[in-house]
């Protein structure tokens, strides 16, 4: 029987691993893909994890006052962390994130008490396809609003609690509902925090797991390839950012670039046939790891991180 507990904070994590097995029996692979379903944490995303992780090592540092005020630019679901986290705990929240990002994000976090600021993308920009040089404006008045209000800037590019989260708490979990019975892991990257702290609780555990980063094609920045789509509709992700400071460390045997196109029809499968809604970078992982087990993974078994929830590109040509 599960204890009542305190807050919701403490419902973050410990989120299902589930087979998806009639997916690859669609696709016709040898193999398995186990899905850790972060989207089930409360604030819908994996995310929730890292928002967690910052707060409560700045909280263990003193480097977060009571009442302070925090800031970070997010794609919308770190941002829903910290609405979540920040309001349990007492302190306000300041959301800063581009207008390409798709609009049930900003409405979730103003929801739940953030103050959101919403920056104008590039001239050249599409709607829905947020390019590094999008996020540098994003950044940009982020920092603004920092200095402005003295306020405790989150910064999950940077922060260790965000890599802390994973390594101590997702990786961890999947290697236990596995037993070890793991041969490799896919992660679509942001901050690269996720992929950074399984990567290193998988490779701790068994070093034979092959763990791959995952990049949309013409952004694959991290693999040292030319930058030639800066723009692309996988959202919470693939920023061409060729120096992100999780990954300078971090275990990378290979690196696979999936399309806008191919993230889409995976997620649609997955939740189709099975009952998974997730959102778009949730895709880019299914679709990875389809691939790998068409090849070079074949009859193995590999881990993804079902990231968000499908709700949050409902107004988005994901379902339409």
């Amino acid at each position: 029987m599960r204890k009542v507990l305190s807050s919701v904070i403490e419902a973050i994590g410990d989120t299902p691993l589930v087979r998806l097995d009639r997916l690859t029996r669609v696709y016709g692979v040898e193999g398995a893909i186990v899905a850790k379903l972060d989207y089930l944490n409360p604030g819908f995303s994996k995310k929730d994890r890292a928002a967690r992780g910052i707060i409560e090592a700045a909280e263990s540092e003193r480097t977060l006052l009571p009442g302070q005020t925090v800031v970070e630019l997010t794609s919308g679901n770190m941002g829903t962390g910290l609405a979540l986290v920040c309001g349990v705990k007492g302190y306000p929240f300041v959301a800063v994130m581009s207008k390409g990002n798709s609009e049930e994000r900003a409405r979730m976090m103003r929801a739940m008490g953030a103050q959101v600021v919403l920056v104008d993308q590039l001239p050249h920009s599409v709607p829905g396809q947020v390019s590094g040089g999008d996020l540098e404006l994003v950044e940009q008045e982020a920092q603004r609003i920092t200095n402005e209000l003295g306020a405790f800037r989150a910064d999950q590019f940077h922060r260790e609690g965000n890599l802390r989260a994973h390594y101590e708490t997702t990786g961890p979990e999947i290697w236990e509902s596995t037993n070890g019975a793991l041969d490799g892991f896919v992660d679509f990257i942001g901050s690269g925090g996720t992929y950074a702290g399984v990567a290193r609780a998988l490779k701790e555990r068994k070093p034979s797991i092959r763990c791959y980063v995952v990049e949309p094609e013409g952004a694959a920045a991290a693999a040292g390839q030319p930058v030639t789509r800066p723009e692309h509709p996988i959202q919470g992700g693939g920023y061409a950012m060729s120096d992100l400071q999780f990954l300078r460390n971090a275990p990378v045997d290979g690196y696979i670039q999936v399309s806008g196109d191919e993230a889409r029809k995976a997620a649609r499968a997955l939740a189709r046939h099975e009952g998974i809604f997730g959102g778009f970078s949730s895709g880019a992982n299914v679709a990875a790891a389809l691939r790998l087990l068409q090849v070079e993974m074949r009859g193995k078994t590999i881990g993804i991180v079902i990231c968000d929830s499908g709700l949050k590109y409902l107004s988005t040509d994901l379902w339409m």
